[in-house]
């Protein structure tokens, strides 16, 4: 994994995150250089001075954008748009909750994203997902232009601890679905991106009500089979996927890209001062944001519950867990016990990338496409899609 700041992985799994979104490595640079010296202490004052840095650089893409948009440049408009809601989004993403900024700065995100996919013409549609917690904001994303025939199948794609439905768009998975002619529904659901942040909706360990009503949503789309719909998370969807299918039979398949085999003893051990990395600067704030508890004691009970040991013998479609073996946030014993456990699926695999074929880190971090075109080729093959 290449770690542009060797002493900070949140950090540098940020660079790595917008670059993997299509963010422009000089314009990174010019962000994250004059950061180098406060890496190591990673403290208010550092993690303030990243927020100006990616800030800056948001600005003056949007701005670039807003004058070739001016002048009838859409298409060159565009592509700034989107790499100022790149930055934008990493900006926000070191930023401590209750900072009015963290909203302001994510609004802005929303915004580019919107007005760059619409300049390019992406095949990207803005949703509303009905559910008891009520609408939940999501990007559909159908199958491409003559790949297939009749009704065909769809993923719901939910998110992590830390990501968002943009991220996943701009990273291109979407695309790696429609591609092989299957439909994806980019979910916010409670606890994550704008569902959290501008609606106040928190995470809840019974993840398979949202997806539930992501699946309602989607079985009725005329383009859709019903029967053909999965549903993927990543990240600690490792354990929001597993819980999902085991807990709603109508999905016809699932992958935890990351396992998460029990998220309790993780966060014990995080909230201790020790245990694995971080992917966020302000961890105990942000847990506070995404549960929407103020007391740590209040979360560590509520994390207790989202264990898969529960739950894993009803799950009986075929699953896939696809993990990387130099994994620093989850151990690859998660990835082995997720797969052990699920003894009724009609077909269990693990994925374990491995350091000499790269994609090894967190969820493939340090090279995704191996992880997406994976798992989008085992879909398609689950699911009746396409490969080529």
């Amino acid at each position: 994994m290449f770690m542009y700041f060797p002493e900070n992985y949140p950090w540098s799994m940020a660079v790595l995150l917008a670059t993997n979104m299509g963010g422009v490595l000089s314009e990174m640079d010019e962000a994250c250089a004059a950061l180098k010296p406060h890496a190591v202490a990673n403290d208010a004052t550092a993690n303030e001075l990243w927020f100006q840095q990616w800030t800056r650089i948001a600005a003056r893409a949007e701005a670039q954008a807003d004058a070739d948009a001016a002048n009838s440049h859409t298409f060159t408009a565009a592509r700034k748009y989107k790499r100022a809601a790149i930055y934008h989004m990493t900006a926000e993403r070191q930023a401590r909750a209750g900072d009015p900024r963290k909203v302001a700065s994510y609004r802005k995100m929303l915004a580019c994203f919107a007005r760059g996919t619409a300049l390019a013409g992406d095949r990207v549609e803005r949703v509303e997902v009905p559910s008891l917690a009520g609408d939940l904001p999501a990007l559909y994303v159908p199958a491409a232009p003559g790949t297939m025939t009749g009704r065909g199948p769809a993923m719901v794609h939910m998110d992590g601890l830390d990501v968002m439905k943009e991220f996943l768009f701009l990273s291109g998975v979407a695309e790696g679905y429609a591609r092989r002619g299957i439909a994806v529904l980019l979910l916010d659901h409670p606890g994550i991106g704008e569902a959290l942040r501008l609606r106040g909706l928190t995470l809840t360990p019974e993840v398979e009500v949202p997806a539930g009503a992501a699946f309602d949503w989607l079985q009725k789309r005329a383009e859709i089979d019903p029967k053909r719909i999965g549903v993927v998370a990543l990240s600690l969807g490792g354990y929001y996927a597993p819980r999902v299918a085991a807990c709603d039979a109508r999905f016809a398949c699932c992958v935890a890209w990351g396992a998460i085999w029990d998220y309790g003893p993780i966060t014990r051990a995080r909230a201790a001062g020790g245990g694995s990395a971080l992917s966020v600067s302000n961890w105990a704030h942000h847990m506070r944001l995404v549960f929407g508890l103020d007391s740590m004691d209040d979360i560590l009970t509520t994390t207790d519950r989202m264990a898969l040991a529960p739950v894993m013998y009803r799950l009986r479609c075929p699953l896939l867990v696809v993990h990387g073996e130099n994994d620093r946030q989850i151990a690859v014993a998660m990835a082995e016990n997720t797969i052990a456990a699920a003894k009724n699926s009609a077909r269990a695999e693990i994925k374990l990338f491995s350091l000499a074929e790269g994609g090894a880190e967190h969820c493939q971090v340090d090279n995704p496409t191996l992880g997406a075109d994976y798992i989008a080729d085992w879909v398609a093959g689950v699911l009746g899609g396409r490969t080529a």
